[in-house]
């Protein structure tokens, strides 16, 4: 424990980056999003600790939680205006095929039939008129593996 306490007396920002580099490595390994302002807030301790050794560690322990509390704070409210909920989140691949063009590959018989989009075939389900193999339909909504569609 000595070469420790030695170690943060004569260079005090390796410990501020180690902890950086820990929290930094947990965030990447389970992607929580919690973590990555911390570890950032440690690296600019670690930093500050390089350009002002004589504040001592109660001070840096200050600097690193504001640091903390303000940048993930921030970071919260940039999200919410960059991200906003009422936005479908453009990872989720069944929102995204509501309104686009599929092609019937297997005919309609009472209303259910298979159509081609987005690369693979899905089951569908029409009402109305049922569209041959070959012509076009719009999806209008997916439940689960279900599209239902409607004639062009």
């Amino acid at each position: 424990m000595d070469w420790f306490v030695s170690l943060y007396a004569s260079q005090p920002f390796w410990l501020w980056l180690a902890i950086g580099v820990v929290l930094l490595g947990i965030e990447a390994a389970a992607s929580t999003e919690w973590l990555l302002w911390p570890a950032v807030s440690a690296g600019l301790t670690a930093l500050l600790s390089a350009l002002a050794p004589q504040l001592g560690l109660p001070v840096e322990i200050g600097v690193f939680a504001a640091l903390t509390v303000a940048s993930t704070v921030l970071s919260r409210r940039l999200i919410k205006r960059v991200n906003p909920k009422d936005q479908p989140d453009i990872n989720d691949r069944d929102i995204r095929l509501v309104g686009e063009r599929a092609r019937v590959v297997e005919a309609f018989v009472g209303g259910r039939g298979r159509v081609f989009v987005s690369g693979s075939e899905w089951p569908a389900e029409i009402e109305g008129a049922s569209p041959l193999a070959g012509e076009s339909v719009i999806i209008e909504s997916v439940s689960g593996p279900l599209l239902k569609v409607r004639a062009l």
